[in-house]
């Protein structure tokens, strides 16, 4: 059965860019696209390595809004409508938060891997494989 809504994570990455142009080419339904702002604990920020809280934020609320942006060009390209949603939150739990309360049927996103050794794979990998193994949907991942 087609899927009705597809949801596609976008974080700037390529292949999150592939994931979009791979749903776009693939399914002939309603697409969002889904970028999560990820708060940065305090514990992360010890020792002034990162910025105050709210700076943080908003530069990447603002990283969003190019994200945003950029979906924007795609659509004008393709002809064709795509919604766009930014969230706040932990990126794993906030996609099936999302695919739950906004009836998704189906997830195309970008997994990560390959050239960057273990510890990246690891780190970058992360959110895909939590999706993949706790989502309500089928997910595809473009690699």
């Amino acid at each position: 059965m087609a899927p009705s809504h597809v949801l596609v994570p976008l974080d700037g990455s390529p292949l999150a860019s592939e994931a979009l142009a791979h749903a776009l080419d693939t399914f002939d339904c309603r697409i969002t696209v889904l970028n999560v702002v990820t708060p940065v604990d305090a514990a992360m920020s010890e020792g002034g390595v990162l910025g105050a809280g709210d700076e943080r934020l908003a530069a990447a609320r603002e990283r969003a809004a190019r994200l945003t942006e950029s979906v924007r060009d795609q659509e004008a390209a393709r002809d064709r409508p795509i919604e766009t949603a930014v969230e706040t939150g932990d990126p794993a739990e906030t996609i099936l938060d999302y695919v739950e309360a906004h009836d998704v049927d189906h997830v195309v996103m970008g997994g990560h891997g390959g050239d960057g050794g273990e510890f990246t794979r690891r780190l970058l990998g992360t959110v895909a494989t939590v999706v993949v193994a706790e989502a309500p949907v089928t997910v595809t991942v473009v690699r």
